[in-house]
């Protein structure tokens, strides 16, 4: 299925289900815990993913919008099920939608990482790790997550949101099945690849039989997990094959995992794109849209990638730190966003940064520096300890 590619940045880009998206950069799904804390969005979240629009994107994609409020990773993400249905929503999608931009909802489910002040960590398998314990998903419990992504996913669709992607990726639920360093199953739901993508395949269909056939549905997959014995490329290029028989829109690549103790593939000091191999690997085997996200830092990669078989360039901390960057590159100043270093960070600092700048530009605010690291984490966790309270009080 190689093919030969001339894409520009400026290209359309049709989806199998007929959408078009007006060009080929997206901001993919980063965790921006702006929630209220009982699941509802925020005027603060609103404003910011209208300001993204705005800068010139064809797609944005917010992370780990929940079916289930007892498996989120934060208090700070959205809930989406019949009981939060709200004008926020919809004030939220219409925003997104601002100057022909696409606004999808990622359909998460934490799985063993559910936060556990707030919900009740549940994964494939039984785990006691040093920073993760959970329980194992019943068989009963597993049958019914399909139709939840897929509730989720009509909602998602009737409040005026462009699409969906499910989050197979990054060590949430889908992704734990798919490993087998999490999923140690002997049913019908672990050992070879074929089992353990039987969930991820059967909550795709759900979610297509939801919604019908001319709405986007795209998927978020890891091509490794970086970590010994999880994922291998070789089954991940399995997941794509049979992704390809799908009624899938788009694969979105990506990898790594925020296991405690995990390299975060985000934090990685490289100078390119992380998963390029991967994706030139997985174009031989699918005609179906391929995204890559993580590790694009100039013009010329977005551009090298989008020669080389990726359709959609997916862009996170850079649209933090320049959020009109999109429109730059579109018009032909190619500069680059200055990216801060960090000296010994801690585990998971660098993203608690992140997150409060865009707390900092969604609201307004002067955009701190990076030597301003140990007060944003400080901020990052005090914030989530405020919002658990809330999250309990309307969730428990």
């Amino acid at each position: 299925m190689t093919q030969n590619h001339t894409t520009q940045l400026t290209d359309p880009l049709t989806l199998p289900c007929g959408v078009v998206l007006k060009n080929r950069i997206a901001k993919s799904a980063m965790s921006d815990s702006l929630g209220d804390g009982t699941g509802a969005p925020t005027e603060a979240q609103i404003t910011l993913y209208e300001t993204w629009a705005r800068g010139g994107l064809a797609l944005s994609i917010i992370g780990e919008v929940q079916g289930d409020p007892m498996a989120a990773e934060k208090p700070g993400n959205l809930v989406l099920w019949q009981d939060t249905v709200g004008d926020g929503f919809r004030d939220l999608a219409a925003a997104g939608a601002a100057r022909g931009a696409h606004l999808w909802l990622q359909l998460g489910h934490a799985g063993a990482m559910t936060h556990p002040p707030i919900g009740v960590p549940k994964g494939p398998s039984t785990l006691d790790l040093p920073g993760l314990t959970c329980e194992a998903l019943t068989q009963a419990e597993i049958l019914q997550l399909p139709s939840q992504f897929a509730e989720t996913a009509r909602l998602a669709k009737d409040l005026g949101f462009g699409g969906v992607e499910l989050h197979a990726a990054h060590g949430f639920l889908l992704s734990q099945f798919l490993s087998p360093l999490f999923n140690t199953r002997t049913d019908n739901y672990g050992g070879s690849i074929e089992n353990r993508m039987r969930l991820t395949l059967e909550a795709v269909k759900a979610v297509r039989d939801a919604v019908g056939p001319a709405f986007p549905v795209g998927i978020k997959l890891n091509a490794t997990d970086q970590l010994e014995g999880g994922l291998s490329q070789e089954d991940a290029l399995a997941v794509v094959e049979a992704l390809d028989g799908t009624s899938i829109d788009l694969i979105d690549i990506s990898g790594g995992t925020y296991f405690p103790g995990a390299p975060s593939a985000s934090d990685a000091a490289g100078k390119g794109p992380y998963f390029l191999e991967f994706a030139q690997s997985a174009r031989a085997l699918t005609d179906r849209p391929l995204m890559l996200t993580g590790g694009f830092k100039s013009f010329d990669q977005v551009q090298d990638a989008l020669s080389r078989g990726v359709d959609m360039i997916g862009l996170a901390r850079a649209l933090v730190l320049q959020p009109d960057l999109p429109k730059a590159w579109l018009s032909g100043d190619t500069a680059a966003p200055t990216f801060p270093r960090f000296a010994n960070p801690p585990e998971g600092g660098v993203t608690a940064w992140y997150s409060m700048r865009l707390t900092e530009l969604a609201e307004g605010r002067a955009l701190s520096g990076p030597e301003c690291l140990p007060d944003a984490v400080a901020a990052y966790n005090a914030r989530d300890a405020k919002r658990a309270v809330l999250w309990n009080a309307r969730f428990r």
